[in-house]
Parts: structure tokens; sequence; C-alpha cells
């Protein structure tokens, strides 16, 4: 009788990871539109990088580095992401969350304390989902533009290569909780 059950689960979420592939790798980057800051998660590589290039392209004069280990200096950044970041804008780093949660969470706070309506929200291209629908459940009356970052280090055929398959099917999955998680306070909340 359980596998009865389990073979379809187990089908249907792989049609979902190959739909969550798909979405991941089809983002259309928005190059017009400027922000009140420049949103970037830690975590994966370029994320840091393309975020800096963003601060002196003009698209906000604010950088907000999210997820920072303690004791590393701001120069350190700089220094081993090869960063070159213009004179006049303002770059905060914020060391206490150490996931996509906290992130979120300490993010909003300083958007709040700070009257921002509007970020472009920096992190590698599988981490997108998650990271917006954690961004917009602490606010979301946030305006978000996405900026995705494709690490050279995740094959584009993941099916093929087995550290980029589990690093998309364990975002696939932490992101099926998150939304799941989200929907269901959402329907709770709306009954009270």
């Amino acid at each position: 009788m359980i596998k009865y059950c389990l073979i379809p689960a187990v089908l249907l979420w792989f049609a979902g990871l190959a739909v969550f592939n798909r979405y991941i790798n089809s983002y259309e980057n928005d190059r017009e539109t400027k922000t009140d800051a420049i949103i970037a998660l830690t975590g994966g590589s370029n994320r840091i990088k393309e975020a800096a290039s963003l601060l002196n392209e003009g698209y906000s004069s604010t950088l907000f580095i999210s997820g920072v280990e303690k004791g590393v200096s701001f120069n350190e950044i700089v220094n081993v992401q090869k960063l070159d970041i213009h004179s006049g804008n303002e770059v905060i780093i914020e060391r206490a969350s150490k996931n996509t949660v906290e992130n979120a969470i300490k993010t909003n706070e300083w958007i709040k304390d700070n009257n921002i309506k509007s970020i472009r929200l920096v992190t590698s291209n599988y981490h997108m989902p998650r990271s917006v629908l954690e961004f917009k459940s602490q606010n979301a009356g946030v305006k978000i533009i996405l900026n995705p970052v494709y690490s050279d280090k995740v094959s584009d055929k993941w099916w093929k290569n087995w550290g980029s398959f589990v690093l998309i099917a364990s975002e696939y999955t932490k992101f099926i909780i998150v939304y799941a998680k989200i929907s269901i306070l959402s329907w709770l909340t709306d009954k009270e």
C-alpha cells in the first residue's frame, strides 16, 4: 500500500524538480530599474562581486551585505573578492544572520529602519525562489527586483553531475518546505 502512494509522490517530486530547474534558469534580468538598496546574500560564488558591480553602475547608492561571518572586515571582503567600490556609495555589513530566514529577518529590520521601499535582491539563481518567499513573508510591501547570479560551479546538465544535482534538489526541497510553511501560516492567520 505504501509503495503505491510513494511512487506517485516521488514522480511528482521529480516533475516539480524539472519545472524548478527550468524556472531558475529563465529569469529575465532587469537592467533598467534603480532601487533604494541592493541586498546581497552571502553563500554563493560571485554574489558580492555582482552586487558591487551593480552598486558601481548606479543601480543604487547603498549595498547591504547580509550574512557576513563575524570577524570578517569590509577590507577583507574587498581584497578576497577583488572588489572596486566607488567612493560615495554606502556599504552596510550584517553579521548576525546564519541562514536565509535570518537574512530576511535582519534585512527587513534594516529596510524598515531606513524606510526602504525597493530592493534589488542579489543571490544565486537556484537560491532566488526561496529567498523571495522569505523576504516577501517578512515584508510584503517592499518591491523586489530579482538579480540572479549564475555560478559556473553548477552544471547546466545538473542531472548528470552529482554535486549539481544534490544542490538543485536540496534547494528545491527547501523551497517546497518554505512554501508550505508560509501557506499554512497565511491560512491560519486568515482563519483568525
